[in-house]
């Protein structure tokens, strides 16, 4: 089947619009717009390998636009080590949403850009069931603790007792392992990468390696906290990730880079629906 011309039209003012990105950052663009699922870590590796290869630039950074609903940890963990191995800055530019293992991907770089509009979410990792169902964690986490308290204080019903009793332990295990592994991850990669910077306090006092992983911690906690936000896909916006005391650069400080990444996404967006496209990635290299 061979491409309308309207296709190769947008598909040629895709490849302009990113190539005016990568110029304006004097810097590698790596586009990831879909879920992260299991195995595309092996894509990422073969892209990322490709791409430092026939490197044009010598500053050894990266920025990844990154557009997703969440996935699992496994391959974001994957893919940090893979990138981190080939560039030493990576930056994270957020034109819509990071939600959920997304989030916890944007953890890993040096600085996170978003708008007024982006929004990161609770990291709330996703679980694949024994019958191959994808979950979030902390939903059925709350839930089950929710019933817990209610067996202690004798108010639980017969029905709730029935879903409590016959709940896999072994499930429930890999929901608790899930969560933990998020705020690990939070805890190692904040202060290594995020926090690097991060050497004096207001009084001019050195900040300790401890205290960045105790602000790593709370940061973590807070995200974590599916009571207070609700939703697996709740929206947190810039000033709110500012509240919980994470630094978030201002896409809009920079109008021309803001209008860019405007129009690139919006067309990309577009063209994957036309094209019933769920994973989109994009370099320089894979155009």
């Amino acid at each position: 089947m061979h491409d309308s011309l309207m296709d190769i039209v947008n598909r040629k003012v895709i490849q302009d619009l990113f190539l005016d990105i990568e110029r304006h950052l004097q810097s590698d663009v790596l586009v990831y717009c879909g879920v992260l699922t299991e195995g595309v870590e092996h894509k990422i590796k073969n892209i990322i390998e490709d791409l430092v290869k026939g490197k044009d630039y010598k500053n050894n950074a990266i920025y990844i636009i990154l557009t997703t609903t969440g996935g699992s940890l496994n391959p974001v963990k994957r893919i940090v080590d893979i990138i981190r191995y080939h560039y030493d800055e990576v930056n994270f530019i957020i034109p819509d949403y990071a939600y959920s293992a997304g989030t916890i991907l944007c953890a890993s770089g040096d600085k996170i850009y978003m708008s007024y509009f982006s929004a990161l979410g609770p990291i709330d990792p996703q679980i694949t069931t024994k019958d191959y169902k994808t979950v979030s964690a902390l939903g059925y986490l709350d839930k089950i603790q929710e019933m817990i308290d209610k067996a202690k204080d004798d108010t639980l019903t017969d029905a709730e007792f029935l879903i409590l009793k016959d709940f896999d332990l072994a499930e429930l295990r890999a929901y608790e392992q899930a969560k933990e592994l998020a705020v690990d991850l939070l805890k190692i990669w904040l202060p290594k990468y995020k926090f690097k910077n991060w050497t004096k306090h207001k009084d001019g006092k050195d900040v300790t390696e401890a205290e960045k992983i105790k602000r790593a911690e709370e940061i973590a906690t807070k995200l974590g906290d599916n009571k207070r936000w609700k939703a697996h896909d709740r929206a947190i916006n810039m000033d709110e990730l500012r509240n919980l005391r994470l630094v978030i650069d201002d896409l809009k400080e920079d109008e021309i880079l803001y209008k860019l990444i405007t129009d690139y996404h919006n067309l990309m967006l577009d063209f994957m629906i036309k094209n019933d496209i769920t994973l989109f990635i994009q370099t320089r290299r894979l155009l």
